[in-house]
């Protein structure tokens, strides 16, 4: 009967058209779900029934946010996301393969529903113990919040019995009920308060790889053993005679580019070498395979999880000072209004004079301006304070050329984490912003834009780096939402009437180095859309460049690694194929599917860094200012840390509060008492609770009576712990961190 109609039908439809009682009902929507069980029919949205063969279906990886709402990615390179609605997921996890039915007639993003798991991907889950049920049996929950599941667990395996309050590696059982299953429990990961433990836990959550494959780390260790450098180094062009250092951050262990700055003329001469990890990972080897699937190393407070294996990455690749080391260097010669008016690509040797620090560059430029004390630049060696000081002018040229483009500038501070000996977190500030930071993204900058250009040119296929103008809607929720914010009339006169892509420069410009800079910034942020690689060219809004690509990270960027080749091809150096085509839009949307697996690691671990300094602090008063504004509350960013809380509406009963989603602000139905974003209030901490990753916030009211209380249809929704800053380091995923910014180590992405 299904087959036979062309539309999907009603239960009632099909008693109808099967001259069926009323009373067979209850049989035919079992037989219906029977056949469903086994594929042959699909149960679509809103009670609905058809033939598998008249629905197009999908497979791909299932990828669920917080929300809880969900995405297909189709394995079939270039199809797009398939939305799924919370209700469509069926029994499906984070990162299983599915099978989706897209919902008729769909328009825009495909709709669908999750017909069956066809991989389960993951099967040990981190969980938290909560309550004990036998002497061997314990309740617990996943501490991955996108599972709302509960586990019956058996603890037999283990030699020590766990209590409640320990973190736990489970293995899946059988389902119970809707929302219970069986596990048993085969590690013990130690105590919730421990920052080591949060992070693994993180990393298990998203599948962010840890152990490298045994065969992979032999073939690192032989390329190691072996070395290569001098071997190589007769047909590549000498320049170990420059003074190339390398600035990266204190704790930096992978050194993948070095630059040299001289004065020519009234030019500059700027060299960027990049280490040349495409002589040693070739197409198609065990590392190539590896780094592919990695896509890029993720970056955590306390560790790394790199692309390659740290003989490569720390070691053999790495640019250490006083080694000679093999690049692919980059020579453009800057005129003095900041335009690079020539450019050379060259596979080359050099030796690295030193390794320098931000903080130690910060203090020898301070100091050659008067700024510093005398002894204040020991880390940097006399000899090149010379070389520092003509990098300092071009990046200021570079910088004031991209500013007269229309390139947006954002300094959204990076939150820094201080533990004790038992790993246990501390401190959480806000790291400073140095120029030493600027000096190094202005050069990168310049590469990646030049070696875009000139790949372009040859008309190779390699993967660009896209960033679309916002939209128009987004541009129209953000002016309107600045408009109502808490801001000073200098900064409001700032706020369009119209909105416009060309006002956001103007308004960043105004908001620099005033304290609604941070608030500003974020929500230019938020309106911004997703930065991607693709394999066509399309220009990046963010750096108001034409052109760009990604070529200064080959040792923690995949992509970066398939410019090289693409370089090397272009010089008549090949190391292997390129991919072009399909292959290469598959390698582009596998390291946008990695580079947003690391962010979501990367939000993570900073809500659970969150959780861990504020839990057991519950009574104390801060001060904070209005960060977001919801229908059930109102988010606070605490001052002086990157990390926000939640008040909740239900809590505010001195009146009935309306939400207005435009201008993000809640106003009082009788007092009119307004909040809205950017405004100052006190709170004191009411709750922690690391496992749940939640932070409750009461406001301190002050003259205000008891009104109102609000409907109970916006009590006791889900508040989530969140971290404002973003940790230099982990791939730009968010939508508009396209824009000049540092990662990890102050290079742009």
């Amino acid at each position: 009967m299904l087959r036979s109609r062309r539309r999907p039908v009603q239960l009632d439809d099909a008693l109808r058209a099967l001259n069926l009682p009323r009373r067979g009902k209850r049989d035919l929507l079992a037989l219906l779900d029977a056949l469903a069980a086994d594929g042959r029919i699909i149960r679509l949205h809103g009670g609905r029934w058809a033939h598998a063969s008249q629905i197009r279906l999908a497979r791909g990886i299932l990828a669920i946010q917080k929300s809880g709402i969900g995405f297909v990615t189709p394995e079939q390179a270039g199809l797009p996301d398939i939305f799924i609605s919370r209700h469509n997921l069926g029994e499906a996890w984070p990162g299983d393969l599915v099978e989706a039915a897209l919902f008729p007639g769909t328009t825009g993003q495909p709709e669908g529903r999750v017909l069956r798991v066809l991989e389960r991907r993951q099967t040990d889950l981190p969980v938290l113990a909560t309550r004990r049920t036998t002497p061997r049996g314990l309740i617990c929950l996943p501490t991955d919040e996108r599972l709302t599941l509960e586990l019956d667990v058996d603890t037999d395996a283990l030699a020590e019995r766990p209590e409640p309050g320990d973190l736990l590696l489970v293995r899946i059982g059988e389902r119970l009920d809707t929302a219970r299953w069986s596990a048993t429990a085969f590690k013990t990961l130690g105590r919730e308060d421990d920052a080591r433990v949060q992070e693994r836990l993180t990393k298990i959550n998203h599948q962010i790889p840890m152990e490298f494959p045994e065969g992979v780390l032999r073939e690192a260790a032989a390329l190691a053993e072996r070395r290569g450098q001098e071997e190589d180094a007769g047909s590549r062009e000498d320049l170990r005679h420059l003074d190339f250092v390398t600035i990266d951050g204190a704790d930096a262990r992978d050194f993948d580019d070095a630059v040299h700055v001289a004065p020519d003329a009234r030019d500059w001469i700027l060299h960027v070498a990049i280490a040349d990890v495409s002589w040693f990972v070739r197409p198609g080897s065990g590392l190539d395979r590896e780094a592919r699937e990695r896509g890029n190393s993720c970056y955590f407070p306390l560790s790394v999880e790199p692309m390659l294996p740290e003989a490569l990455s720390a070691d053999l690749c790495s640019l250490r000072p006083d080694s000679d080391r093999l690049v692919l260097a980059v020579r453009l010669r800057v005129n003095a209004a900041g335009a690079v008016t020539d450019s050379r690509f060259i596979p080359a040797v050099i030796r690295s004079r030193a390794r320098l620090t931000y903080e130690a560059v910060q203090t020898a430029l301070d100091r050659t301006h008067g700024m510093a004390e005398e002894s204040a630049s020991e880390a940097v060696p006399p000899a090149l304070l010379p070389m520092l000081r003509h990098a300092s002018a071009l990046a200021l040229a570079l910088r004031a050329s991209r500013m007269r483009r229309g390139a947006l500038f954002m300094d959204l501070p990076e939150p820094a984490y201080e533990l004790d000996s038992h790993n246990r977190i501390t401190a959480i500030r806000m790291a400073k912003t140095l120029f030493s930071h600027t000096l190094i993204e202005e050069c990168m900058l310049a590469a990646n834009e030049a070696v875009a250009r000139f790949l372009g040119s040859k008309e190779l296929p390699f993967p660009f780096r896209t960033h679309p103008e916002p939209d128009p809607d987004r541009l129209d929720k953000l002016f309107h939402t600045l408009a109502g914010a808490s801001l000073p009339p200098d900064l409001l006169r700032h706020v369009p009437a119209r909105p416009s892509a060309g006002a956001i420069t103007p308004l960043l410009n105004a908001a620099r180095d005033t304290p609604q800079a941070f608030l500003v910034n974020r929500l230019v942020l938020r309106s911004m859309m997703q930065a991607r690689y693709a394999p066509e060219r399309s220009g990046h809004f963010g750096l108001a460049s034409e052109c760009y690509c990604h070529f200064t990270s080959p040792i923690r960027r995949y992509a970066d690694l398939v410019v090289h080749r693409a370089i090397r091809l272009a010089l008549g150096q090949g190391v292997g194929p390129i991919p072009a085509r399909h292959k290469l839009l598959a390698v582009t949307e596998q390291c946008n599917a990695r580079e947003r697996a690391a962010q979501e690691a990367e939000r993570e671990i900073a809500r659970r860094m969150a959780c861990l300094i504020l839990a057991g602090r519950e009574g104390e008063v801060f001060a904070g200012v209005i960060a977001s504004v919801m229908d059930f509350g109102f988010f606070v960013e605490l001052a002086g840390m990157p990390v926000e809380g939640l008040v909740p509406l239900s809590s505010l009963e001195d009146d009935w509060y309306s939400h207005d989603p435009k201008r993000q602000e809640l106003v009082g139905a009788h007092h009119g008492r307004r909040f809205c974003l950017g405004q100052n209030v006190q709170v004191r901490l009411a709750r922690v609770d690391p496992g749940r990753l939640e932070i409750d916030l009461e406001l301190l009211q002050t003259g205000f009576r008891a009104g109102k209380t609000t409907p109970k249809s916006v009590r006791g929704k889900a508040c989530k712990a969140r971290t404002t800053g973003r940790r230099p380091g982990a791939p730009d995923t968010s939508r508009g961190r396209e824009t000049p910014r540092k990662t990890r180590r102050g290079k742009p992405l």
